[in-house]
């Protein structure tokens, strides 16, 4: 089992200043605005908290893995390295099939990498997320060196994970909210988009963002499993 950390729950930013923000900042990039109707992340008087940093590391540790496995480590292998990191239990149904027996669809597994970098920036790992700029070049040193045998409890030692501050994270989740509305407007309008980034990797980065803050409030349900995040709207 991943050991929990204690929970640090905070009142969440008024959502409509946090849209704001999300708003100029699509403006800036020039990118098209989401229509007036487009919802809030949360609502006046919820609270947020990240999920504990054991299950972040864990989650970046599985998706780490699973890159390598895309990119030609062998499956004993791989599954020799999550049995000695005791991660099994972390990996999903979908990603176990991929892992044993290179089930499922290869590029859906190889867009997880923005995924990561996601998660990464929430645990402090890398000091940005920009919409304009690719994943960090110098993040996987940060990552477990899984090809040298490095196990997941020898990586949670060997970093410093320094989480976000709830608030900030929520603020960084509304604006992929809207950024992956935009990104998916402008694809589909044959537009250029503002930077190297593409609807994929925004697209992943929210996923992550959705899974790591957890919104606790009179309309949000359980906070979702890692295939269970909703990205339809």
């Amino acid at each position: 089992m991943i050991g929990q950390d204690v929970a640090v729950i905070v009142p969440a930013p008024d959502p409509r200043e946090v849209r704001e923000a999300s708003l100029e900042e699509l403006a800036r990039l020039r990118l098209p605005l989401p229509p007036p109707q487009f919802p809030l992340v949360w609502e006046p008087g919820d609270d947020i908290e990240l999920r504990p940093t054991a299950e972040i590391e864990a989650r970046i540790a599985v998706l780490h893995l699973i890159l390598a496995r895309c990119f030609g480590m062998p499956p004993q292998a791989a599954m020799s390295w999550l049995l000695a990191s005791h991660l099994v239990e972390m990996v999903t149904p979908p990603e176990f099939q991929f892992v044993t027996g290179a089930k499922g669809d290869h590029r859906s597994f190889v867009l997880h990498h923005d995924a990561l970098f996601s998660l990464a920036w929430v645990l402090g790992l890398t000091k940005q997320l920009d919409p304009t700029m690719p994943t960090d070049d110098r993040l996987v040193e940060r990552l477990p060196h899984i090809p040298e045998g490095e196990t997941f409890r020898q990586w949670r030692s060997r970093i410093l994970a320094a989480p976000q501050h709830p608030a900030d994270a929520a603020a960084l989740l509304d604006l992929h909210y809207c950024l992956d509305w935009s990104y998916l407007a402008v694809s589909r309008a044959g537009r250029t988009l503002p930077g190297l980034v593409d609807a994929n990797a925004i697209g992943q980065r929210r996923w992550a963002l959705e899974w790591a803050v957890i919104l606790r409030g009179p309309y949000h349900d359980e906070p979702p499993g890692w295939e269970e995040v909703d990205l339809s709207t």
